[in-house]
């Protein structure tokens, strides 16, 4: 198989082991920086060619290359450059390339509002959320959520970034005062005490769990992601909330996913679905080949369309 990985930097954690494992599966892989794409239309058919620097000129002197003919690609799209990795995708989608992570599904899952929709649209419990642009909605959204304290988050965020738990709405008004701008709406969401600070993410791959970690939020910290000092330790879901997670994927429209989930008094609720799932913090708390397994489910995608068109 011919495997191209869109990544932004060849050595981060995540690219690296999809590399070794695909490698040490046999497949030729190919790590292609997402930005060095260019997308072509209205040539008759759609293209993807590969912008490399080959001088050093007031002009910045490049030239276009043919990006090699892959069998999928695995998308690993970072939110700096959502907008342009939509496209790539896109594009390579309209090549008849299989991919973990349609443009749609990423562009879905990145929205945290359209995120928790979809997944309300589907039934799928999720805390109570409302959205404001404006704080003179600050009021009757945490009434409609519950009362204080609140969850403040950006519409588009990772790794915990534009995550703030109000206590009072003087705080609530003052973060909402340094984050308004055009498109940068905020949700405010019900706080669950009884979650202590800690969380779950599960790997979904084909609709089905790889690997499951608790994350731990540092002392001081009710955020348990990893980037923000929390701990991880392995975890195994009961059938509910394994049945939850596989769910929010398949609504998103994902073959691999991330999935964040609290317990709650009333069960599992879900908080959020990644798109690009880091791979580092949950293959060492647990151990298990995260990266293995979203190959051999690249390999069986592959294969399905290599018969579709014979």
């Amino acid at each position: 198989m011919r495997l191209a990985i869109l990544s932004r930097n060849s050595t981060l954690y995540s690219t690296r082991r999809l590399v070794q494992s695909a490698q040490s599966r046999g497949h030729q892989v190919t790590v292609l920086d997402t930005l060095t794409i260019a997308v072509e239309v209205g040539l008759g058919r759609p293209e993807a060619q590969e912008i490399r620097m080959i001088g050093v000129s007031p002009l910045g002197l490049a030239r276009t290359i043919g990006v090699p003919d892959v069998d999928a690609i695995i998308p690993r799209i970072g939110t700096s450059v959502t907008f342009y990795g939509l496209a790539v995708v896109r594009q390579f989608e309209a090549m008849g390339v299989p991919t973990t992570a349609t443009a749609d599904a990423i562009a879905r899952s990145r929205d945290k509002l359209h995120s928790l929709q979809t997944m309300d649209e589907a039934g799928l419990p999720v805390p109570r959320t409302a959205v404001i642009a404006t704080r003179r909605a600050l009021v009757a959204a945490v009434q409609a959520v519950g009362g204080l304290p609140v969850v403040i988050k950006l519409i588009r965020g990772t790794q915990g970034k534009g995550v703030v738990l109000a206590r009072n709405l003087a705080t609530a008004a003052a973060v909402l005062d340094k984050v308004r701008a055009p498109n940068r709406q905020a949700l405010i969401q019900q706080y669950i005490a009884e979650a202590a600070g800690t969380d779950r993410r599960l790997i979904v791959v084909g609709n089905r769990c790889v690997a499951a970690m608790e994350r731990l939020a540092a002392e001081g910290e009710f955020r348990a992601n990893l980037h923000r000092g929390g701990t991880a330790r392995p975890f195994t879901p009961d059938p509910r909330t394994e049945e939850l997670a596989v769910a929010a994927a398949r609504a998103h429209g994902l073959a691999v996913a991330g999935v964040d989930l609290l317990q709650s008094d009333q069960g599992p609720l879900l908080l959020e679905v990644n798109s690009s799932p880091g791979l580092e913090g949950i293959e060492r708390a647990t151990g298990a080949d995260v990266a293995g397994a979203i190959v051999e489910y690249v390999e069986r995608a592959a294969g399905r369309e290599r018969k579709r068109r014979r």
